[in-house]
């Protein structure tokens, strides 16, 4: 092809040391499997590829002017549930601005992309996903988004499924702490301090190893039917709230995973009950999980399958709020201040910002957690009162104090970090497993 004084500089060469780069773009365009690209298939890898890049430029330029200025990038981004300020856009602008016009033009998007994998704006919203990825043992996050493509082409309930295998995994190798947490919020107390050490004891002389994985049967079997139920309804409730079609905005986003959480909790709180009871449970008290329904039903009615509801749903608005105010924050800083070649922010600083995100989450919802469980688990107890609520909470105000609201903190927190390990790469290995996109 001629060179004239129109003609564009070649792209340079890929910046990034990242060899998935390179392997990628042979993977796409490599059609006889040979590991490597001639040159008919390199030229119809970018012919591909450039088509692609184009389709996302047109979507960017709003206006059809054939150049693209940091509001439209900022409007893109909102699109796709990403709000970022208007300085961040401008800092994303000048990262691909080569003339210094403070647009972008098609030459300048296509010589910034051509060598890049990523075709659009949707690969951000992709990496940034976490609530996924990480189970922590509560299922109060918002849902992360999926795109079109992957609605359409199936992708979806393979990452709900691979998802729900590393919660399995990850709950049944922290099941131990749990049930420590749970055994400290129900029986701590000033007159009954129970130390990590003293407790484990207790149980292992109570009932054996085995003992320390009670109630984790059912922690394990509801997440597919709360993972199922949340999705759908987030759907849902995104479109009727959603001011404008296709776009949602954080704060719907918000409203709209609030009350997916609240819909999935109410369907499968029977299951809730059943865990904390199953998990309290004394050597010979319950044969199994059907046994443990009956004998609630017959002693207590159905009303028992819902004690500590309230305080549940309550729970959901802390949580799933701070959740995600501190992941959106913890993401845009990112994104603003090392964001450069690449929307990829690494494992590290993926799992660093979700962990944070949902630890702060966990401690803003933790004492309404407390009261649920206490609630579920009172008429399972030799002479407790049945309290409710309001009461309950006066009473370890009084008796505990404020800190008494936060009994059994120490094993939560303290198996935040296996099980974000352990979330991670059984969920990685899943993806490979059920051949999804990295």
């Amino acid at each position: 092809i001629p060179l004239t004084r129109d003609t564009p500089p070649p792209p340079p060469p890929p910046t990034t040391n990242d060899n998935s780069v390179r392997l990628k773009i042979i993977s796409s365009g490599d059609k006889d499997k040979d590991d490597g690209l001639d040159f008919n298939e390199f030229s119809k890898y970018l012919r591909e590829h450039e088509k692609k890049l184009r389709l996302t430029f047109k979507s960017l330029d709003k206006n059809n002017d054939g150049r693209v200025d940091f509001m439209e990038i900022k409007q893109s981004l909102a699109d796709l549930g990403l709000d970022i300020s208007q300085e961040e856009a401008k800092k994303i602008l000048q990262s691909i601005d080569v003339d210094g016009t403070m647009t972008l033009d098609w030459n300048e998007w296509r010589q910034h992309f051509l060598f890049n994998t990523a075709t659009n704006l949707q690969e951000i919203v992709r990496y940034w996903k976490h609530s996924t990825v990480l189970d922590l043992g509560d299922s109060l996050s918002i849902p992360d988004e999926f795109t079109e493509e992957e609605k359409t082409s199936g992708m979806w309930w393979k990452q709900l499924s691979a998802g729900a295998m590393a919660g399995a995994v990850s709950r049944t190798g922290t099941a131990p702490l749990d049930r420590m947490k749970v055994f400290m919020q129900v029986h701590s107390s000033k007159s009954n301090k129970i130390s990590l050490v003293g407790g484990f004891k207790q149980m292992l002389k109570e009932g054996g190893v085995a003992s320390l994985w009670r109630g984790n049967g059912i922690n394990v079997l509801k997440i597919a039917p709360e993972t199922a139920i949340k999705f759908m309804a987030y759907e849902k409730y995104k479109k009727m709230l959603s001011s404008e079609p296709g776009k949602v905005k954080t704060h719907e986003r918000f409203l709209a995973g609030s009350l997916a959480g609240a819909t999935a909790q109410t369907a499968i709180y029977p299951m809730e009950v059943m865990k904390t009871r199953l998990t309290l449970r004394k050597t010979g008290q319950y044969s199994g999980m059907f046994d443990c329904a009956k004998q609630i039903l017959k002693k207590e009615g159905v009303k028992a399958f819902f004690k500590g509801y309230v305080p549940n749903l309550l729970g959901i608005i802390p949580y799933a709020g701070i959740d995600l105010a501190v992941y959106e924050s913890l993401k845009n800083f990112w994104l603003s201040r090392y964001a450069k070649d690449s929307a990829n922010p690494g494992i590290l600083v993926l799992l660093g910002c979700g962990t944070l995100s949902s630890t702060c989450g966990q401690l803003a919802s933790y004492p309404l957690a407390l009261i649920r469980t206490r609630m579920q688990a009172q008429a399972s107890l030799e002479g407790s009162e049945q309290l409710p609520m309001n009461l309950m909470v006066k009473k370890i105000l009084k008796k505990e104090g404020f800190f008494g609201l936060y009994r059994g903190i120490l094993p939560n927190f303290m198996k935040v970090i296996p099980a974000v390990s352990i979330s991670y790469v059984v969920y990685e290995n899943m993806r490979d497993s059920l051949g999804i996109q990295k």
